[in-house]
């Protein structure tokens, strides 16, 4: 695959931390438009067909999960999947870190990627969890969080590979946050070929009166009408 390294540099750079920053402490969720170029989202999506490049393929339905498929890679890790894990991890650390102390949790992340992935190693957790996920009309995912053991890194980024009503047409990306003796409230965040949303993987702190307290968090994709959707799973955390 050719390199895209200035590229994503470039858009990584763009960034506006303190507005995504600003994002997740409101909604649990910011979006980084144009972080992939659609060379590179074309480029990922033909990665599909290559189950050499992948450890395993989970059909929803079988699992109750929805309907569609995905795949998690292998290591190594194709070359642009290990840049954004290395790259966009950092920006995430403060906010993480902070999230932790307002919740009152003990764990503290480390400012390198390499590093988290030796405490997830350390734990058991040596299973790569970077996914590209495939769907086609009537295909769903159901609300759910991205949890594979102890070692677990509080956000996580999905990339949307295909052009909403040019490749499909409906599977927006839903995310719901349940509050403490209230109904869940639920996301529906717009995303183009090449945005990614980064979202709280099951719990984010939101103050309150007396303090902080606790949301809880899942996510989907709503069904498919027409198409066909693809979309790169970015998590931290390694899988037992």
């Amino acid at each position: 695959m050719p390199s895209t390294s200035h590229s994503l540099s470039q858009s990584l750079d763009a960034i506006d931390q303190p507005a995504l920053e600003q994002s997740l402490e409101q909604h649990g969720s910011g979006v980084l438009r144009r972080l992939l170029p659609v060379t590179q989202c074309h480029q990922l999506s033909s990665l599909y067909p290559q189950p050499g490049l992948f450890r395993s393929r989970v059909i929803m339905a079988r699992h109750g999960f929805g309907r569609g498929e995905y795949q998690y890679f292998r290591y190594p890790l194709p070359a642009i999947v290990q840049q954004l894990r290395e790259t966009l991890y950092p920006l995430l650390v403060p906010l993480a870190n902070r999230w932790n102390e307002h919740m009152g949790l003990e764990t503290r992340y480390p400012d390198a990627h390499c590093d988290f992935i030796r405490h997830c190693h350390g734990a058991g957790q040596q299973r790569p969890t970077p996914l590209l996920l495939q769907y086609g009309p009537q295909d769903y995912n159901c609300l759910h969080q991205d949890l594979y053991g102890e070692q677990v890194f509080p956000l996580q980024v999905a990339i949307l590979l295909s052009e909403p009503g040019q490749d499909f047409t409906g599977g927006e990306f839903v995310l719901t946050e349940q509050r403490p003796r209230m109904q869940s409230r639920p996301q529906v965040i717009g995303l183009k070929q090449g945005d990614a949303v980064v979202f709280a993987v099951h719990q984010r702190p939101v103050k309150g009166v007396r303090g902080y307290y606790r949301v809880n968090m899942r996510h989907g994709v709503s069904r498919v009408h027409s198409g066909q959707r693809h979309t790169l799973g970015i998590i931290f955390h390694d899988a037992q």
